[in-house]
């Protein structure tokens, strides 16, 4: 064998992950306010790109049709580079890629890859942004009083000087649910100060709104709370040391304890029931944010309507006429360089969302085709299904259809759904018929025990048998597990409850 060296020629053929069309697959995952967000950041850095509303000459760019039937058939896939060329956008195939096929090439490790009112009106999936001039109610929760710096205010008006300091450390050391999470002990070695200085100011914070707060376990926070309504006797101190008895529903023990008759207990239960185990929840903390629908589907005469919101998607554009503007007048290489840069970029970013909502709306129609006895019916008659069966059906990757259902959810007449929910496993039928799918498993268990009576808790022996005479052969652990899943306790725990709710 010769070790000499010298020079061949081969020829191969792989296909190059560019950035664009990287960049172009992962907009598959993301919702519509995160793609509206991402519109917004390129729209500051292209000067050629416009959202609705832009300048009256404007040229509009051709919008997707519309998809009113899940029936509706569309033209076969395209070139995977005719999503960064000039030509039309006639297909999905661009977006359809598996990351992890050996055939890609990657030049480098950056290659590598890491109407709101529900009306239907299909006016085209790339239709224009809502109002700008509406309330921003985002800044409304935003502006919401933190728990500290609603805690800091009454610091501020009752303490002072070293004890204010200690204040605003314990302060910090409170949870958004009001406990304070420090040892006392710890703080006042931290801070170089007595412990019965520590602990005198946190008497202070006990006394602040809301009521329980710096409290360092459930019984103090609910005996703070009893003491403000003068309701903190003896018995009711006794009460609150035997927590443990009272979720464990042992009213007898509790009789005796306390040293109270039946009736004078269920009045100390109906107490505790109305204060607050968790104070601190009512400020602070993340706003909750409502989830806004990324797709809307309805029912039309014998098929399906189905329609990107338009309402959190702004419609973008490319200004043709202020690149001509640009273009004709002097300029040099590197300006005629960075102008046809922008102009390309606007191009790839018009047809890539334009690729995006076709796919979307392509797999949002094969998930009602298949699912539409759940559309009609309701969740009993929900289908097993899988990624690779609807994969199959449009004739695209596994992987494209998990990104597409990624964080993008679906309102319909039922209610507004993830599009995950719509894939879940199979369970046999008991008479040997079609699966049934899970979802429709742990509709049937809810149903079950909703119903249960308060002197015949159903077990999940019990569930088993009544289950299979509706057709479900399930097994009893995996009616254990999806109870467990539903957040329903176990007959014992349904038990404890119905007799605490039977004594309140």
């Amino acid at each position: 064998m010769s070790l000499a060296p010298r020079l061949d020629l081969r020829q191969s053929q792989s296909l190059v992950m560019t950035p664009q069309l990287q960049q172009a697959i992962k907009l598959l995952a993301l919702s519509n306010l995160e793609i509206e967000t991402f519109i917004a950041e390129e729209l500051e850095k292209n000067p050629l790109l416009e959202s609705q509303g832009g300048g009256e000459d404007a040229p509009d760019v051709a919008a997707p049709e519309p998809v009113p039937d899940f029936e509706e058939v569309r033209d076969g896939p395209a070139d995977a580079s005719e999503l960064i060329q000039g030509g039309e956008a006639a297909g999905e195939a661009a977006l359809d890629v598996d990351f992890t096929a050996e055939s890609f090439h990657h030049d480098s490790a950056s290659d590598s890859v890491g109407s709101l009112d529900g009306s239907l009106g299909l006016s085209g999936a790339s239709g224009g942004s809502g109002s700008e001039d509406g309330p921003d109610f985002d800044n409304f929760g935003s502006s919401q009083l933190s728990l500290a710096d609603h805690l800091m205010a009454q610091a501020g008006a009752s303490v002072s000087g070293a004890d204010l300091f200690i204040a605003a450390h314990l302060i910090d050391q409170i949870d958004e649910a009001g406990y304070l999470t420090a040892s006392l002990l710890d703080v006042a070695n931290r801070l170089n100060v007595p412990l019965a200085r520590v602990e005198a100011v946190l008497g202070i914070i006990h006394g602040f709104d809301p009521t329980g707060v710096g409290a360092r376990n459930l019984a103090e926070c609910l005996a703070l709370q009893a003491k403000e309504a003068d309701r903190y006797d003896p018995c009711m101190a006794r009460l609150i040391d035997n927590l443990d008895l009272v979720a464990r529903g042992d009213m007898a023990r509790l009789r005796r304890i306390c040293d109270v008759d039946e009736e004078d207990l269920a009045d100390m239960i109906r107490e505790l029931r109305n204060y607050d185990p968790k104070p601190g929840c009512r400020y602070g903390g993340e706003p909750t944010l409502s989830v806004v629908p990324d797709i809307f589907v309805a029912r039309r005469g014998a098929g399906w309507a189905i329609e990107i919101n338009a309402a959190t998607l702004p419609r973008v554009l490319v200004n043709r006429a202020y690149y001509t503007e640009i273009a004709t007048g002097h300029q040099d290489k590197s300006s005629k360089a960075w102008l046809s840069d922008m102009l390309a970029s606007a191009n790839w970013l018009v047809k890539a969302l334009d690729q995006r909502q076709r796919t979307i709306i392509k797999v949002a129609s094969e998930i009602v085709k298949q699912q539409e006895a759940f559309f009609l019916k309701g969740v009993a008659h929900l289908k097993p299904m899988t990624l690779r069966q609807v994969a199959d059906a449009i004739e695209m990757h596994e992987s494209t259809v998990s990104r597409v259902t990624s964080n993008k959810y679906l309102s319909c007449a039922r209610g507004l759904f993830e599009l995950k929910y719509f894939f879940t496993s199979a369970i046999q039928s008991a008479d040997g018929g079609d699966a049934v799918s899970a979802q429709a498993v742990k509709s049937a268990i809810r149903a079950l025990i909703t119903a249960e009576d308060a002197k015949a808790i159903l077990s999940d022996d019990t569930l088993v048998d009544l289950l299979r005479e509706k057709g479900f052969d399930i097994a009893r652990r995996t009616v254990a597990k999806y109870r467990e899943a539903l957040g329903i306790g176990s007959s014992v725990q349904r038990r404890r409850q119905k007799a605490l709710e039977g004594v309140g």
